[in-house]
């Protein structure tokens, strides 16, 4: 007697019984991403008060914040969060990652700046001044921190293999 036996499909990585389900895996990408991001802001933070107390433009000083903390978040979000090692791809990650991150600094850089000016006629002591200016500059990243994920993980480190179901043809 001969004994039939079902061909085993091939499992994707998604449907592996090792692996957490899908639904599980975007929350913790999530939580390490804003973790990341949180650490990020420690360190913008750290230059915009630095820069503000020392009398620096709001600009300048928000301009500067931004870009030490998309730095940082580059790095911790690429490895730790998407699992990317090696050189970074110019085309694929780098630049994509910057135009991303860009509209997120821009909104920083903005709101702080058009904040500073707004309180300019006010005449506020200097430390009220740093306090409300970093304010904003804190509410400008939490505005934009869930398109800035959602950009980056769907366009700039999406694994197309892992993101789409695996296909089967009849051949």
């Amino acid at each position: 007697m001969t004994t039939v036996t079902n061909p085993v499909k091939p499992r994707t990585a998604e449907e592996s019984p090792d692996s957490p389900p899908r639904r599980r895996r975007g929350l913790v990408r999530f939580a390490r991403a804003a973790t990341s991001s949180v650490a990020a802001t420690l360190l913008s933070q750290a230059v915009l008060l630095t820069a503000l107390a020392v009398g620096g433009a709001p600009w300048l000083a928000s301009g500067a914040a931004f870009a030490a903390g998309a730095v940082l978040n580059f790095f911790l979000t690429r490895r730790w969060v998407w699992g990317r090692r090696g050189r970074p791809e110019m085309g694929r990650e780098l630049l994509p990652y910057v135009a991303v991150i860009s509209l997120g600094g821009f909104a920083s850089v903005g709101l702080t700046t058009l904040t500073g000016h707004l309180l300019a006629p006010l005449a506020l002591p200097h430390v009220w001044w740093v306090v409300v200016l970093d304010a904003a500059y804190v509410v400008s990243y939490a505005l934009v921190f869930v398109l800035k994920f959602t950009l980056l993980d769907r366009f700039v480190f999406a694994r197309d293999a892992a993101r789409t179901p695996a296909t089967t043809s009849p051949s």
